[in-house]
């Protein structure tokens, strides 16, 4: 039995080492915040960390993932109060809602590592995951926003990491 970190807690599932993350995540542990797409690795829907890394776990191997830390939306944030998540909301993203799991978890994963990216490194970071409501404007608004209150957060002594 694989034993995988996920949002911070140690968990033993019972499959097949080539089994997709994604199958385990939602089916066995019944997180269906992350979302299947395509199933090929072409869409984000399915977009986890690996270590940090945002990766497809549609295309990730349960045996890929063993040992390693695994973030999904839900351990983003409990409550929802992720600068991304906000900044979503603020700036109404969401319509039918399907990619947005795999949108923030995405833009997390480059606001981890770049806090004040520029709107052609967020365009760069973000391709590859597609939203069919086609709210790529308001997805970089939402981006652009959470990294300015997370700076201005960082810079009050009351800063919040985005993973």
């Amino acid at each position: 039995m694989p034993n995988l970190n996920i949002n911070g807690r140690n968990m033993s599932v019972e499959a097949a080492a080539d089994t997709p993350l994604l199958w385990v995540i939602r089916e066995q542990l019944q997180m269906t915040g992350t979302k299947f797409g395509c199933g090929a690795g072409l869409c984000g829907a399915c977009t986890v960390h690996l270590n940090g890394e945002a990766v497809r776990s549609c295309q990730t191997s349960v045996a890929d993932a063993a040992g390693k830390k695994i973030t999904t939306i839900e351990g983003l944030s409990a409550k929802g109060d992720h600068p991304l998540q906000k900044a979503w909301i603020a700036e109404q993203v969401p319509q039918c809602g399907y990619c947005q799991s795999g949108q923030i978890m995405q833009a997390a994963a480059l606001l981890s590592k770049n806090s004040n990216p520029t709107k052609d490194e967020v365009v760069a970071h973000m391709d590859g995951n597609l939203c069919r409501c086609m709210t790529y404007s308001r997805i970089q608004k939402a981006i652009m926003r959470a990294a300015s209150e997370m700076r201005t957060a960082s810079a009050t002594g009351t800063e919040r990491r985005a993973t």
